[in-house]
């Protein structure tokens, strides 16, 4: 099995623990994540969103308030399950390469992919799909690990590597069965996929925890 479908498999065999941390603000980092995602898309003020992995609809949900109207689509079923009982948009189960193809009612304001493009060929499907999916002039937000911060003791190149529930409280930890595996890319090799997908980055944020700390992650802005 490839790494791309083990992503997939772990996903589905960690899906109830994930919206348990989820919903109960369990995930210390996402304080900050969840809040900074959120700020760069209300920034833009869309009217339409397509959350690609979306999982238990947790930002479709935040978006609501503000009047997005947001379409939610994710390869796992218990997780779209989950986001339907919840409610705030509207959710599918679709895999990332049938996004080109699958078909959606309108073209959207605003693409968001909230740490969701952890594979390598998956996320190529995403990036070659945003054109489709997109109004003339939408936006494609994707937020991400920060490739420096990320990176650690290896070598800075793109690759495969190992997950793991790092950052998860230890009782948390204990519930999540294998991680799944993730491409690391570099700061160059995520702006050359806004390229190939004909997108042009026009905005770069990068959330910090405090003042002087490591970026936790790195949004991109891209309008198409």
């Amino acid at each position: 099995m490839d790494d791309d479908n083990r992503i997939i498999r772990s996903w589905q065999s960690n899906a109830e623990p994930w919206i348990t941390a989820v919903r109960e603000q369990q995930i210390e980092s996402r304080a900050v994540t969840d809040k900074a995602i959120i700020d760069a898309i209300i920034a833009r003020a869309p009217a339409t969103v397509l959350d690609v992995g979306c999982g238990e609809g947790w930002l479709a949900r935040a978006l609501n308030k503000y009047g997005i109207n947001v379409t939610g689509v994710d390869v796992v079923p218990e997780l779209v399950a989950a986001a339907n009982q919840a409610g705030g948009g509207e959710f599918h189960e679709l895999p990332y390469e049938e996004l080109a193809t699958y078909s959606l009612t309108h073209r959207f304001d605003a693409l968001v992919c909230n740490f969701s493009l952890l594979g390598d060929r998956s996320t190529e499907h995403v990036f070659r799909a945003a054109s489709q999916l997109l109004k003339s002039g939408g936006l494609m937000f994707v937020q991400t690990l920060h490739p420096v911060s990320a990176c650690g003791n290896q070598s800075y190149v793109d690759g495969w590597r190992e997950g793991s529930w790092e950052g998860f409280s230890e009782a948390l930890g204990e519930t999540f069965k294998e991680a799944p595996p993730w491409y690391f890319r570099t700061m160059e090799s995520w702006q050359d996929l806004f390229v190939d997908g004909r997108l042009t980055l026009i905005e770069t944020r990068t959330p910090v925890r405090s003042a002087g700390s490591q970026p936790v992650s790195v949004i991109f802005v891209a309008k198409c």
